[in-house]
């Protein structure tokens, strides 16, 4: 058979004629007229070089050829059907997927880790994929399918992308428990005169925004080490005397050993939103994990 020639609708014909095992009642079946069923009927059994279905004395009966087509046929259109459908439909209960996410490793605790134990009750087909966020390629993954979300701060030079905001997040300070310099209130003159662990994904960087934002009001942090990762710097911190700025969310359960200082005067605040890509944006699967993930951040 020439598979050039393959129209989806006399398929779907054959299905209702090997059904019905009449035209009169495969055309009432595909809301056709009966002569068209005949036609399609006609090039069907010009497509395989059989006869298909032979009349009888009540309708048609199938040949051996359609008995031999009919599973195979019946198989293959309700899983076109089944694919179809899960682009307009989603129940997590049932769902298999896997979603690829492009985060931090502070996006990864603060929001992949409540997303993977929601899941578990919710969808427990649904698995995560994660990634290491990385700022020039991320754009890249997205349009590719290799990432189907990225966690990151929207990028007026993406406008392309779209974007959904999850919200705003700030600093506070943290040190050891019995910290001798940490306090309530804490001035930002002795803020500055702190050993500082810094956060520098790119790595080996002494600066961040808050360093520029400090020099305009002629302050500067004593920064005696830069680390690669959010998560180094709890532990750091809880044995020495270092400080570091981490993000609020990050303290929401505080270790014990832990110190936890709020700085009113510091306004520094980044923007983390999810970040997807057109070719995702109406599959029902993953507007449903975007929708979780937002009523997770509520």
């Amino acid at each position: 058979m020439d598979t050039m020639r393959l129209d989806l609708n006399l398929l779907l014909t054959l299905e209702a004629l090997l059904t019905e095992q009449n035209v009169t009642k495969a055309a009432a079946r595909l809301h056709l007229s009966q002569p068209a069923v005949s036609a399609q009927l006609n090039r069907l059994r010009d497509m395989f070089d059989d006869p298909l279905l032979i009349p009888a004395r009540r309708g048609m009966t199938p040949t051996a050829k359609a008995l031999e087509l009919l599973a195979p046929l019946r198989e293959s259109l309700e899983q076109l059907r089944q694919t179809l459908h899960s682009h307009q439909d989603f129940y997590p209960e049932r769902a298999n997927m896997t979603v690829t996410i492009a985060c931090t490793d502070y996006t990864q605790a603060a929001i992949v880790m409540p997303l993977v134990v929601a899941l578990r009750k919710k969808a427990p087909g649904v698995r995560i994929a994660v990634r290491h966020f990385n700022p020039a390629l991320y754009e890249q993954q997205l349009a590719s399918g290799e990432v189907d979300i990225a966690l990151a701060a929207p990028d007026a030079s993406k406008s392309h992308l779209r974007t959904c905001h999850l919200f705003d997040e700030t600093y506070v300070l943290i040190g050891r428990r019995g910290h001798p310099l940490l306090q309530k209130n804490l001035p930002i003159e002795t803020f500055v005169q702190l050993e500082h662990v810094i956060v520098s994904p790119g790595g080996g960087s002494f600066t961040t925004p808050i360093d520029d934002a400090l020099a305009t009001f002629g302050y500067k942090r004593n920064v005696v080490m830069s680390a690669a990762t959010f998560l180094f710097v709890p532990q750091i911190v809880s044995m020495s005397d270092l400080v570091g700025l981490v993000p609020k969310r990050l303290m929401q359960v505080k270790p014990e050993q832990l110190t936890v200082i709020e700085l009113p005067w510091l306004a520094e605040q980044f923007d983390v939103s999810q970040v997807w890509h057109e070719r995702s944006h109406g599959h029902a699967g993953h507007r449903w994990i975007r929708d979780l993930i937002v009523e997770l951040q509520l």
